[in-house]
């Protein structure tokens, strides 16, 4: 595990006991995001994630930027962050908090790709699927990769679940490579 990935997560579990214990979960997910954008932005990185910038600079570019979008307590992490030259584990910070929130409310993330994009009734259904498979909610992401020729993939936790053309052509053709070999 690298030590951005670590420290992404063991500040985002602090965030998230604080955000817990003051009933304010959806705000802390909200204010994480917002400030994993805008900090992420090139032309803020150049300034806040670079030591050469003196920290009272960078932290008032932060407060600009940042004050009137999220709250008090959710800047002061943010801050640290900065101060502690690790702005740019941002991003990590936020998909990681959200991660323990759909945890905490027993939400599982599932991702659909499709060759064409989904309509809406389409994404409803598969969603209901899911939903039914995996026995809780499920927040439905979606993807489209034209190399799948048609039908869909489903990934739900560590599971991939392979319905389309593409796939069925490569299970194919590995069952007339393993036919080929046997004889």
């Amino acid at each position: 595990m690298s030590r951005p990935v670590a420290a992404g997560r063991r500040y985002a579990e602090a965030a998230f006991q604080v955000a817990l214990a003051e009933d304010g979960l959806d705000r802390w997910q909200q204010d994480l995001a917002i400030a994993a954008d805008i900090l992420g932005r090139p032309e803020v990185v150049e300034v806040v994630g670079s030591p050469a910038v003196p920290l009272d600079r960078r932290i008032a570019v932060t407060d600009a930027l940042l004050r009137d979008r999220i709250s008090p307590a959710s800047l002061r992490l943010v801050n640290l962050l900065v101060q502690r030259g690790r702005a740019s584990v941002l991003p990590r910070v936020s998909e990681e908090f959200t991660r323990q929130l759909n945890a905490h409310r027993g939400v599982v993330m599932a991702t659909v790709t499709s060759a064409v994009p989904l309509t809406d009734d389409e994404t409803a259904a598969i969603r209901s699927r899911v939903e039914a498979m995996a026995g809780t909610r499920v927040e439905l992401a979606t993807q489209v990769d034209p190399d799948l020729i048609g039908g869909l993939t489903i990934q739900v936790r560590d599971r991939l679940l392979d319905a389309s053309i593409r796939g069925r052509l490569e299970r194919l053709r590995d069952q007339l490579h393993a036919g080929t070999r046997a004889r």
